[in-house]
């Protein structure tokens, strides 16, 4: 019977501009570590560096005290494997560019391993994590025959709410011609979004954070003037009453499918018909599928589980994140699938277990308000 034991954690994000990036507080890390001492592996799922928020120094800088006791905190011999997100998509931007540099760079496969040289973000990583073993995968990792994790931020190019990322993606998809079938490959995916994700990378690595808003949390403070609960300003007021003429605009300017719904559950269902879409296209059917990006745990006890499968039958995780962000958690954040500390568990042959490390575990008050579920 196989023994071993698999922990996924996604959505780190150390380095956040504002806080909330809540493994840089000990108490916050104190469970995860205790876990960590019964696993032979951890996986980061992408999104473990804030590269948006700030130059990239600050961010190591801000998680080099967690990663180092997590590398220590691991079984002898374990071994940390790291996947990019859209927020640190750096991390393997170095390698993409070389394999573009070849007359005939190897297909991107749902699983490619990154080589890195010394300096670059992946070596540095490497060896704040030591002494554990790491290795760096992208888009994706098979973490057995049947279970596939991944950030999940292609998903971005079907999501039918209209966040930044969004309408980003439906701009760039047209500036590089992509045909109306595609995306069907990884390396598709990544003629859209990379060139985006180095664009901001490079403003964030020079522009005042304090002056650049939309690039810590423009589509967060969006969403909660539009569906944020108590008296609304005139301006919410008047960008609720906008959005249908906007998303109609949108979509006839060939940036949709989009939907005028804004609301907790929609985003929910949005981001699971997205990652569905995604997985089809690109021929991840398999037993489950866990990825990260949209921040929402599940499924959980309430959730209805038609919607966390996709028509093929694979069943989809959401490992949540370890950010507290109190525009989503609400006035019951202990009851929010939205709260930090969430992490996926593999044991052998057993089925993914959602599991929060977190609760009951108090952690600094932030100001709450909420857009629902």
């Amino acid at each position: 019977m196989d023994s071993s034991r698999t922990l996924v954690i996604s959505d780190l994000h150390f380095g956040r501009y504002g806080g909330g990036d809540v493994l840089r507080s000990a108490a916050a890390r104190g469970p995860l570590l205790q876990a960590l001492t019964d696993c032979d592996r951890l996986v980061l799922l992408g999104d473990v560096l804030e590269l948006r928020h700030g130059p990239l120094r600050d961010a190591v800088r801000a998680g080099a005290d967690a990663l180092q006791e997590i590398g220590g905190a691991l079984a002898p011999g374990g071994e940390v494997v790291i996947t990019a997100g859209n927020h640190d998509h750096h991390l393997v931007a170095d390698w993409l560019e070389r394999r573009a540099a070849d007359a005939s760079p190897p297909a991107l496969t749902l699983e490619s391993d990154v080589d890195w040289r010394p300096g670059e973000l992946p070596a540095r990583l490497a060896e704040l994590l030591a002494p554990a073993r790491v290795r760096v995968a992208y888009p994706g990792v098979w973490l057995r025959d049947d279970v596939y994790a991944t950030h999940g931020h292609y998903l971005d190019l079907h999501l039918t709410v209209p966040t930044l990322e969004r309408l980003g993606t439906g701009l760039m998809r047209r500036v590089v011609a992509l045909e109306p079938e595609a995306p069907r490959t990884p390396e598709e995916y990544e003629t859209v979004l990379a060139p985006m994700y180095a664009w901001i990378h490079a403003i964030a690595q020079r522009a005042d954070p304090v002056r650049c808003g939309f690039l810590h949390g423009g589509s967060v403070r969006g969403w909660a003037a539009l569906t944020g609960p108590g008296r609304r300003t005139l301006r919410s007021r008047a960008l609720a009453a906008a959005l249908p003429a906007t998303v109609a605009g949108l979509n006839r300017a060939g940036l949709g499918p989009l939907r005028r719904e804004l609301t907790g559950p929609e985003l929910r269902r949005a981001g699971l018909r997205a990652v569905s879409e995604t997985v089809t296209r690109l021929g991840a059917e398999t037993g489950y599928v866990l990825f990260g990006h949209t921040h929402r745990a599940g499924p959980l006890p309430a959730d209805d589980g038609a919607e966390w499968c996709t028509i093929a039958g694979t069943r989809l995780i959401n490992t949540g994140c370890w950010v507290e962000e109190p525009a989503f958690v609400g006035p019951d954040p202990g009851a929010s699938p939205y709260r930090p500390g969430f992490a996926a568990l593999i044991e052998g042959d057993a089925p993914p277990r959602l599991i929060n490390l977190l609760d009951g575990v108090r952690l600094p008050e932030r100001p709450v308000s909420a857009v629902g579920d």
